[in-house]
């Protein structure tokens, strides 16, 4: 039966303090109003049951995770890169493209034609032996864009046709009277300056000359390789016996014509070991590559060899100088303060010729070629090279001065005796292509398939000002690496 009485009015009537005549109320009893609901009322969970400790199989078909103790350690299935393995990834170079097109009618550089003037401005092929040569003296860099032609090729620019002169008419001189050129080149980032030292490299090479280039100055003094003191030198000096190993085998693959070249030094009993009478001097540098504890003696006798009278010329090549200029090396001597770049024989055996201290009695050039994407600031570097260069005047006609001695600053007097205006050293500066040499170079991009467009004079004309005058670098970057 319904109640009459209504459940607001009850709720109302219990909740309100009960009165009664004078007796004054202690206990006020509330009744909390719930709102209508239909969700059953929540039960506590079970008590968790205790395990026996029997491991329970998990049924068939069902998922379980198992979490080992201790410390969890992912396993890494991939393989890891074998000591030197990522160096040689990223010192690889690739010199030929089957998928580009092939350049008709391309001629080969000769030494006919290395300093003719007429083949300024066009692309000429490098032979294939001279390949192999430029390749054991790492002459090629991995930024170059080689790897996106058919064969490697290399533009004939002003400059280039006359350093064909120079080797062609210092290989022209008698005997005696062949001179030594020393020569540093600089110029701004990408102007071309490795690959000026690489075209010398290949016009020595067709001359038969010797070439010992030392690729990256960075390699000797970064402190990536084993090092040892030189027994009594004073100042004391350090060689580097795994780097020398590594010259002196690649020393008769740059060189075939060392095969030919007899030892003729008398025998001396200060060798680590017996050198046969009448050897070669390819088999001269291969004894001294297969030991690094007699490299360094092998390496003084096979330049003793080299510049006795009735040598071919000598090619001495640098890249990347203000490292081998700067204040400090990796390495360390033992009272643990950083060692000098002239303090390492090899580096310290180039500024000999560099400087003139020591000539080349059968001639030759000594190149050295600065870097400005690679480089560490050198103070001393740069205003050595201004006084030797003096004001320069740029393509577009403005004037630099010649920079001035810091009295704030702190230079190293040695650097600055290297290059010493009066050694008869050379400063070359690298600008930008002319408008023919930069049409050239984008007409053989254009054959080789890497340039759409057709090669007019407003499309030359428009990549050559975006690439600030003709820079090689910046017109390769804007012609065949851009895309929009």
């Amino acid at each position: 039966m319904p109640s009459s009485i209504c459940w607001n009015c009850l709720s109302t009537t219990l909740t309100q303090p009960l009165r009664h005549g004078s007796i004054k109320p202690r206990i006020r009893i509330y009744l909390p109003t719930l709102a209508f609901s239909t969700t059953p009322s929540f039960q506590l969970p079970l008590p968790a049951k205790k395990s026996s400790g029997v491991k329970v199989t998990p049924k068939k078909g069902t998922k379980s995770l198992v979490i080992k103790k201790g410390k969890f350690q992912a396993e890494n299935r991939a393989r890891r890169p074998a000591p030197g393995e990522r160096k040689a990834l990223r010192k690889r170079i690739v010199l030929s493209n089957v998928n580009a097109l092939e350049v008709q009618g391309m001629q080969n550089i000769e030494v006919e034609n290395m300093s003719d003037q007429r083949v300024e401005g066009q692309v000429l092929r490098l032979p294939g032996p001279i390949v192999d040569q430029l390749r054991a003296v790492e002459a090629f860099k991995p930024t170059q864009s080689w790897g996106l032609f058919q064969s490697p090729g290399t533009l004939m620019r002003r400059e280039t046709v006359d350093m064909g002169k120079l080797i062609a008419d210092m290989s022209g001189e008698e005997g005696g009277s062949r001179r030594t050129v020393k020569m540093v080149l600089v110029g701004e980032k990408g102007s071309g300056k490795s690959m000026m030292l690489l075209q010398a490299m290949t016009m020595a090479f067709l001359k038969g000359w010797t070439v010992i280039n030392l690729p990256e100055a960075q390699d000797i003094t970064i402190g990536h390789t084993s090092y040892q003191p030189l027994p009594s030198s004073s100042p004391p000096s350090y060689i580097q016996p795994a780097y020398l190993t590594n010259l002196l085998r690649n020393l008769p693959t740059a060189n075939p014509h060392l095969e030919s070249l007899r030892f003729s030094q008398p025998t001396s009993s200060d060798l680590p070991i017996p050198i046969p009478p009448n050897i070669s001097l390819a088999r001269l540098a291969s004894l001294g590559a297969s030991d690094p504890e007699i490299a360094y003696p092998i390496f003084n006798l096979l330049i003793t060899e080299l510049l006795s009278p009735g040598r071919p010329p000598v090619f001495l090549g640098l890249d990347g100088l203000a490292h081998a200029m700067q204040d400090g090396t990796g390495y360390t001597a033992p009272n643990l303060k950083p060692i000098h770049p002239y303090q390492l024989m090899i580096l310290e055996w180039y500024f000999k010729f560099l400087a003139g201290r020591r000539r080349l009695p059968n001639g030759g050039i000594v190149m050295a070629a600065t870097s400005q994407s690679n480089a560490p600031k050198v103070p001393s570097l740069d205003l050595a090279l201004s006084k030797l260069e003096g004001s320069v005047v740029t393509r577009a006609g403005q004037t630099v001065p010649q920079k001035e001695r810091n009295p704030f600053m702190r230079y190293d007097e040695r650097v600055m005796d290297t290059l010493k205006p009066g050694r008869g050293i050379q400063v070359q500066r690298l600008q930008g292509l002319s408008k023919e040499e930069a049409r050239g170079l984008m007409e053989y991009w254009a054959k080789s398939g890497m340039v759409r467009d057709r090669v007019s004079e407003g499309l030359v004309a428009e990549k050559w000002a975006v690439s600030g005058g003709g820079v090689v670098g910046e017109l390769e970057r804007a012609v065949i690496r851009m895309r929009v």
